[in-house]
Parts: structure tokens; C-alpha cells; sequence
């Protein structure tokens, strides 16, 4: 099952896929552009990954990691889809990262990699912009650069994990104004979600909705205020994203 949280009629609502509609849990049926979309669950600690991708880390000319590179993101990072991103008039370099959103659906500590699942409710897509102007080092990276406000899309849709047979052989793509440009598989990750979840477990504990970016691949160029970024991921859903700039979100 697909669910999103929308804002509707002065309210938010929980809601599920309904044939090219959105059922609301009142059972009203609504148009999916009629809706504000939000965040499709309220996310508690932000986990995000670093070179999690042997093609991305070698695009930026760095060795993958022994050991998952891990970072937090605040709760302002993250907007809904079909919602707007800030790119500030004063950054050279600000470009998308599509990544698998892995969502735990329980409290989980010292998991071991096989009973990973267990513990997770469900995927997402996320869209984690990055402004590149102020990486220091991607194994530590500066806040500026991965928790700006607005820079974390984050939807449409919570797919329950039991519809995902594989969640590690998905389609990752990335579209810029209709152009196709990043594309991979989570096949290529490289620590999977059982490990990653293993590893995060072992030193902390995990709570019903923390969320896990688990990185991109390869393929990602600048972006500019007006380009409309469509980052997909097979089976999990569709998620587009508008960047403007200062004055057009000032004027918001």
C-alpha cells in the first residue's frame, strides 16, 4: 500500500493511493493536485549517508569507506512533494542526490543484519540537495552543505515494506526538465540496509519513523532556480521538486 499525509480542506489527513486519486482517512476522495503535499510520515532522527554509492564516491575522486560515513539532518531540511526548494543567489554549485528512504517502523537495538526487516515500516524517495561551495570533506561534511532549509524533498508516498520484494535492486533515476540525468541501482550500494541498520543499532537506539538516506549513485550536475528535478525510484514512487531562488521565496 501507498500512504501519504496531505493538508486538505484546512487539515491534514492521512491518506492512500486511490487509482490516480487520493482516498483521504475520512473517506473522502480527492484530486492529488487539490492537495498540499506533506512529508509522508513525521520523521524523528534524520540519518543520512555519505559515498554509500562505489560510482558516486569515485565521481568525486574519493575512496568508498570502510565503515558507513553517517551524518544527522535537521527537521527543517524537509518539504513535501511537488514543493519548493530554496537555492541561494550566492552558491556556484548546488546539485540533487536520489536516494532510497528506508523508514523504521519499530524500536530497534543491536540488530543483527538478518533480522534487519523486521524493523523497518516501509521506503521513500528523497531528493538531498547538496551545496557543494561549502563541502569541506564529504567523510566531514559541513552543516551548510547538507542542512539547509527546504534542500531534503521527501515523498510522495510511504510504500509498506512488505510490497518491496527486493529493496535492493531498485531503478534510480534523476530527471532535470524532462532530461534523464542520473541513473543507477541500489544493487550498487555499498552497505546495504541490513548492514547499515546493524551498524547503526549497535551504538544507538532506532525509533518508529527515524529515516535512513542510504546515498545516490553517480550523476550529479548543478542545478539552477526554475529547474523542475523528478527524482524516481522503481516501485517506490515519483517525487518532483522545484528550485527557486531568494527573491521568488522571499516573495512566497
Amino acid at each position: 500500500m501507498r500512504r501519504a499525509r496531505v493538508a486538505y480542506g484546512g487539515a491534514i489527513h492521512e491518506a492512500t493511493e486511490w487509482g490516480g486519486q487520493l482516498k483521504l482517512a475520512d473517506g473522502r476522495v480527492v484530486e492529488e493536485d487539490k492537495v498540499i503535499w506533506l512529508t509522508p510520515i513525521e520523521p524523528r532522527t534524520v540519518f543520512a549517508l555519505g559515498l554509500n554509492y562505489a560510482d558516486h564516491a569515485a565521481e568525486l575522486s574519493f575512496d568508498a569507506p570502510s565503515d558507513p560515513l553517517v551524518f544527522l539532518k535537521g527537521p527543517n531540511t524537509l518539504i513535501g512533494h511537488q514543493a519548493y526548494t530554496r537555492r541561494p543567489a550566492n552558491v556556484t554549485y548546488m546539485h540533487y542526490e536520489c536516494e532510497l528512504a528506508v523508514i523504521i517502523g519499530e524500536t530497534a537495538r543491536n540488530v543483527q543484519k538478518e533480522d534487519a526487516y523486521k524493523y523497518v515500516k516501509g521506503y521513500s524517495v528523497a531528493n538531498d540537495y547538496a551545496i557543494r561551495d561549502y563541502l569541506e570533506n564529504y567523510y566531514r561534511p559541513n552543516l551548510r552543505v547538507k542542512n539547509r532549509d527546504t534542500c531534503t524533498p521527501l515523498g510522495p508516498w510511504l510504500v509498506d515494506v512488505m510490497d518491496i520484494a527486493d529493496p535492493m535492486n531498485l531503478r534510480v533515476t534523476t530527471h532535470v526538465n524532462s532530461e534523464l540525468v542520473q541513473e543507477g541501482t541500489t544493487a550498487d550500494m555499498i552497505f546495504d540496509i541490513p548492514s547499515i541498520i546493524e551498524y547503526l543499532s549497535s551504538f544507538m537506539t532506532l525509533s518508529e519513523n527515524d529515516v535512513i538516506l542510504t546515498g545516490t549513485p553517480k550523476g550529479s550536475v548543478n542545478t539552477v532556480a526554475g529547474d523542475v528535478v523528478v527524482t524516481e525510484i522503481e516501485g517506490i514512487g515519483r517525487l518532483v521538486n522545484t528550485i527557486i531562488g531568494d527573491e521568488a521565496f522571499t516573495n512566497r
